[in-house]
């Protein structure tokens, strides 16, 4: 919501400032007896015309705008000058035409406006609206000013009549009431409204050739987001990403392909942000790496893993040592995953990382390693997969000809309910078996040709 308030109030103050009236606006009649007394015998005064200031309340107009917005530089504004000037011709009232009372009353919301009393502006529209004969342009400068002003007071339904009614007077259509209104039923969550109000804002600015800001389109992504509406999202991304290539883009782009469902197109836009250094804080780093190696390229994921720690975004805490020992294992990469799988143990000690430690031992053939980290594990306890440690810690064992121990963590691995343990039992036994007949061979062989 903080993104559409931000919006509406630029919009509000360009546009108010837009269409803030001046005494150059105004139309000067001179009347008829100002003429030179030489001219001879004088005409009676014309009917005063309803659609023209006097030349008195022209002049008086003129110093309030002087005093409102100096026209020399350097000089500031006499707000309290102008209130007293607007006060003293505000006592003729009664007396002047429609058209004067209007201008006099756009001047008060003038005064208004510079000092920011909002509520005495709007009630002076109001004063304003409530003239009999207005003259068309001044009601419609009315009631796209109020309606800018109870948008910028988030008071959107009474926003929302006064600018359908300037729609419903104007022969042209206005970008700045589109926005505003798309920005007025936006804040009341009503995005079937909102929406084509905002394509229509844009739809202009297109046409004027003005330059869409990147916040507009944002807006319009919010709200299709909220109605779900994600494959119209996913186009609007698209389109900023395209216009505006920033790291934000290409992260709601990725979310979004999450919203559809479409993980790889996920993982395939935050790796091209990656690639763009787009990339900020941890969180990013570890859903990238974790994605990648849930999508079978785990290696593509140590590597960023890495990356991250490097430079400094990821920590290099347990946690993290644990996920990356995690995808060197999965990457099958076994002589890199001892450095992080060492570090690992260093830091949690617990029976998880040595029995990480252990299989990754096992893999590289350095079975006396492997043996004393996973019987490490073992005594740490805890372990899920005890049973799996078990029968690991056998082969490492058997390969050591340690067959005794190794025989006892094989049935331990069967009372587990191990796949295969009992398998293993039998081929440990049949090693011990073979093991110690060739060394009872060896042992006859030395003894026959021992010398007597």
């Amino acid at each position: 919501m903080m993104l559409a308030k931000n919006v509406l109030r630029s919009a509000i103050v360009a546009a108010m400032l837009a269409t803030t009236l001046t005494a150059g606006e105004v139309i000067l009649s001179t009347p008829a007896y100002a003429q030179d007394e030489d001219d001879g015998p004088r005409e009676p005064p014309p009917t005063r015309r309803s659609d023209t200031l006097s030349e008195r309340v022209y002049r008086v107009i003129a110093e309030i705008q002087e005093m409102l917005s100096p026209s020399e530089e350097g000089v500031e504004p006499d707000l309290p000058g102008a209130k007293e000037e607007l006060d003293e011709l505000n006592e003729r009232y009664d007396s002047l035409n429609d058209f004067e009372k209007s201008t006099l009353l756009n001047f008060y919301t003038n005064y208004y406006l510079a000092v920011e009393d909002i509520q005495s502006a709007l009630d002076t529209f109001e004063r304003i609206l409530q003239i009999e004969d207005l003259r068309v342009d001044s009601r419609l400068r009315a009631l796209q000013s109020s309606g800018q002003l109870y948008a910028a007071e988030e008071r959107f339904e009474e926003a929302i009549g006064r600018l359908n009614a300037w729609r419903d007077l104007s022969d042209e259509e206005s970008a700045t009431v589109f926005q505003i209104l798309a920005l007025a039923h936006y804040n009341l969550q009503e995005y079937d409204v909102a929406i084509p109000h905002l394509l229509s804002y844009m739809d202009m600015l297109r046409t004027e050739g003005r330059e869409i800001p990147k916040n507009i389109y944002s807006l319009l992504n919010v709200m299709y987001i909220e109605q779900e509406n994600y494959d119209a999202a996913l186009e609007v991304t698209k389109t900023m990403v395209a216009l505006f290539d920033e790291a934000s883009d290409w992260r709601n782009l990725a979310a979004i392909y999450g919203y559809l469902d479409d993980e790889a197109k996920r993982i395939q836009s935050l790796e091209l942000a990656y690639h763009k250094g787009y990339l900020e804080n941890e969180g990013e780093f570890l859903n990238l790496a974790q994605s990648l190696a849930g999508l079978d390229a785990p290696y593509r994921g140590l590597q960023i893993m890495q990356d991250g720690m490097e430079q400094g975004i990821v920590e290099n805490n347990g946690d993290n040592l644990r996920r990356l020992t995690q995808m060197y294992i999965m990457a099958s990469e076994f002589e890199a995953a001892v450095e992080p799988a060492e570090q690992l143990v260093e830091v949690v000690d617990d029976a998880e990382a040595w029995d990480y430690l252990g299989y990754i031992y096992l893999m590289n053939r350095d079975y006396e390693s492997a043996a004393d980290a996973m019987q490490t594990a073992l005594d740490r306890g805890g372990l899920e997969n005890a049973g799996e440690v078990q029968l690991s810690l056998a082969r490492a064992l058997v390969e050591l000809d340690r067959f005794d121990e190794a025989l006892e963590a094989a049935q331990a691995a069967v009372r587990n309910d191990v796949n295969n343990a009992s398998q293993y039992v039998t081929f440990v036994e049949t090693a011990k078996r073979r093991h110690e007949a060739l060394q009872n061979q060896k042992e006859m062989a030395i003894d026959y040709y021992r010398p007597v």
